[in-house]
């Protein structure tokens, strides 16, 4: 028996989802129903879903931008709200621009600047291993390179001075913070991604103060962070000698910091 996405979703399922604190339980179960090939292919799925497991890992797949990217169990699920740090690279970004993601995660962000600006020439970088090899799969489309390593260090020497824009949406919640996130995120997703020290900016000021090594002259730097850690941000921005620029999105709960190499 084959399950599609023309299958209702079972009401037992939208119940026991609903139960285990799924606010959006039928459309978690028409996903769920979806993405099943088989009763107890979709029986273990809902299993895993209701003990906790993030439904992006339960299906192998999250929506980003209209996109669906790999996303493995132990991988950083992409935020809806980094979609405003996108918006922002489409407007600086152009083809054949070469662009560094630092912190890729599951390369969420450079696959969706690669589909909506065009061909770029694509670096990513991350620490975790289960999370490059998911970007690799991601990013493969665009021509992507991912490198295993802690920030730039990876990097082709020869990039330096090169790169026109560098994304990064680093670790930013503070160390004692992380108890304080859904059990989805801080069980399920890696303490790698998500723990920025102590006050959430140990991994965000290293991204800032050796961007400009990197950066052509004039090039930019985007980083996400939170609304609270915006003005210590820019000013790590300014002393790193870029030309600081805060913006925020009410809409999208986001907060960006970009940073401009006079040219």
């Amino acid at each position: 028996m084959s399950l599609t996405s023309r299958s209702p979703a079972p009401p037992s399922i939208v119940t026991r989802l609903r139960a285990a604190g799924c606010v959006f339980a039928e459309d978690e179960a028409r996903l769920l129903v979806s993405a099943a090939r088989t009763p107890t292919e979709l029986d273990a799925m809902v299993d895993r879903r209701v003990a906790g497991l993030p439904l992006e890992h339960v299906l192998g797949w999250a929506d980003f931008c209209g996109l669906r990217l790999a996303v493995e169990p132990g991988v950083f699920v992409p935020r809806p709200r980094t979609a405003f740090l996108l918006r922002q690279a489409v407007a600086l970004a152009r083809p054949g621009m070469v662009v560094a993601d630092v912190c890729c995660g599951s390369g969420a962000i450079g696959a969706a600047l690669a589909a909506a600006v065009g061909p770029i020439t694509l670096h990513a970088v991350d620490v975790d291993p289960a999370a490059v090899a998911c970007a690799r799969r991601n990013l493969a489309a665009a021509g992507g390179r991912v490198y295993e390593g802690d920030l730039y260090a990876p990097l082709p020497g020869d990039l330096r001075g090169r790169v026109d824009l560098i994304v990064a949406s680093p670790p930013y919640v503070p160390t004692d913070a992380i108890g304080l996130l859904p059990p989805e995120a801080r069980d399920h997703e890696p303490q790698v991604a998500l723990d920025g020290g102590a006050d959430g900016l140990d991994v965000v000021r290293r991204v800032v103060a050796e961007a400009a090594r990197w950066l052509a002259p004039g090039g930019h730097l985007l980083v996400e962070t939170s609304r609270g850690q915006a003005g210590e941000t820019a000013e790590a921005v300014a002393r790193a000698g870029l030309t600081p620029r805060l913006t925020v999105s009410d809409e999208l709960d986001a907060t960006t910091v970009a940073g401009t190499l006079p040219g």
